[in-house]
């Protein structure tokens, strides 16, 4: 590690409580895309950060939630890109917070609050890592921009769009997602894709108003059982999805994908314990086989079911209204349109045209070179912050707007960042560790570096 570095991770090491302050300020502002809860009063909080930085920044219109756009120029002609969110998750179930959700709070080496990994924790170290490197440096090696949105934990309805409308504003050579973790064995992670998404909500009524079940059991139709019989066309026992066509388009992972895939550590075990599992579907028992059906298989979940009452006690009701959110997580080259479609032509075909199919949100898998340069430099970069190899995922199970960025804007997608396992990301007590907060922002700084240096 040359001079240079040293002092920009020393930097780094100084400076770590006027970070983790930030972080606070930030986490302290609410942000619950599901709810509109207090967006626009962080879009413009995260807008006079990046300005306090010394960047540029500006609150966009995406078409729903805005988009925070910063940008920042360096002594080279190459443009590295940030994306990030500053919408979270709902805090509830509120009871299960130790501490309050929108008030960061320190216990041991650990700093609590919804958002603070997922994905404010990411924003602040973005900024760290730049304002290490540009007060070592006495400038920034490379322009910066920044695409800051806030409807990812909705699902990004808007942010293919806004990519499709700004191509030239966000116009770059790389570009640093939002997320990064370590694994179980504190192995830095590198995600080179993710999975696609198609979010939807099936809806039946049959009648005006509930009924009572002595009047109705008998003659009425039942919203909740015609839902239930519905949506169990869609899939059968073995998990093979039964929308015909459904397959058409899947493309499996190629030799190379097997090849990084079998050399990612084997996490079975520690998942099964983790959520106190008796096993996995199909009696998958780990290995290469496992790692392939987590990732490179298209799912259909049940996420939520509602009919009737469901309350203390009796209340015997006949439902006039059943309701279902099921989300479909897309592998390449599957898109939610054509998913969608399949969908409607499937359960018209058995019968149920009654139900109406709803897309709430969705977005195509997409995944990146390996051996992209930009890859290769990430790789190294965390290899010389963390002591070791990171475990290189070519596809991963969740789901993001990436497919606009890779191939609309054209650009290689690297992770880096703050997260680990226990990080508890969408449920109460979200936290971070402060050991990884630092090797978050350490690596980010490295690939800044070794990007605008090379």
């Amino acid at each position: 590690m040359n001079n240079e570095l040293q002092q920009i991770e020393a930097h780094i090491e100084q400076n770590r409580d006027r970070w983790v302050a930030e972080l606070a300020r930030l986490c302290a502002q609410p942000s619950v895309s599901a709810q509109n809860f207090g967006i626009q009063e962080c879009a413009e909080l995260v807008k006079t950060m990046l300005e306090e930085q010394g960047f540029a920044a500006e609150v966009m219109p995406s078409g729903g939630h805005p988009v925070v756009y910063g940008e920042g120029n360096g002594r080279s002609a190459k443009t590295l890109l940030f994306y990030l969110h500053y919408d979270v998750q709902p805090p509830e179930p509120l009871e299960l917070w130790e501490s309050p959700p929108f008030e960061l709070t320190q216990r041991g080496n650990k700093v609590y609050a919804r958002g603070v990994s997922d994905d404010k924790g990411h924003i602040i170290a973005r900024l760290a890592a730049l304002a290490a490197v540009r007060e070592v440096l006495g400038e920034l090696p490379c322009n910066v921009k920044f695409i800051i949105e806030g409807e990812e934990e909705v699902g990004s309805p808007n942010m293919p769009g806004f990519v499709e409308q700004h191509q030239e504003k966000l116009a770059a050579d790389a570009c640093i997602w939002e997320f990064g973790s370590v694994d179980f064995d504190g192995r830095p992670t590198q995600s080179l894709g993710m999975r696609g998404i198609c979010f939807t909500e099936l809806s039946v009524k049959t009648a005006v108003r509930d009924a009572h079940s002595g009047l109705g059991g008998s003659i009425f139709p039942n919203a909740a059982w015609r839902l239930t019989w519905a949506l169990s066309t869609l899939k059968d026992q073995n998990e093979r999805i039964l929308i015909p066509g459904f397959y058409d388009n899947v493309v499996g992972p190629s030799e190379r994908d097997l090849a990084l895939l079998d050399a990612t550590p084997d996490d079975s075990a520690e998942l099964k314990a983790s959520f106190q599992l008796d096993g996995y579907l199909r009696g998958l028992e780990g290995g290469l086989e496992w790692k392939k059906t987590a990732v490179f298989e298209p799912t259909c979940t049940i996420c939520g079911l509602t009919s009737g009452y469901q309350g203390a006690g009796v209340k015997t009701v006949l439902p006039a209204e059943a309701r279902a959110k099921v989300d479909f997580r897309l592998v390449p080259d599957q898109s939610p349109a054509e998913v969608v479609a399949k969908l409607r032509a499937h359960l018209d075909a058995q019968g149920f045209s009654d139900v109406e199919v709803k897309l709430l949100g969705g977005g195509r898998p997409a995944k990146v070179d390996p051996d992209d340069p930009f890859v290769q430099i990430a790789v190294e970069t965390a290899t010389a912050v963390y002591g070791e190899d990171p475990v290189v995922e070519p596809l991963i199970g969740g789901s993001g707007p990436n497919y606009p960025f890779i191939h609309v804007l054209g650009l290689p997608l690297v992770s880096a960042g703050i997260g680990y396992p226990g990080s508890q990301v969408h449920a109460p007590n979200e936290n971070v560790d402060l050991d990884y907060f630092v090797k978050g922002i350490k690596h980010t700084a490295h690939i800044i570096y070794r990007f605008g240096n090379e």
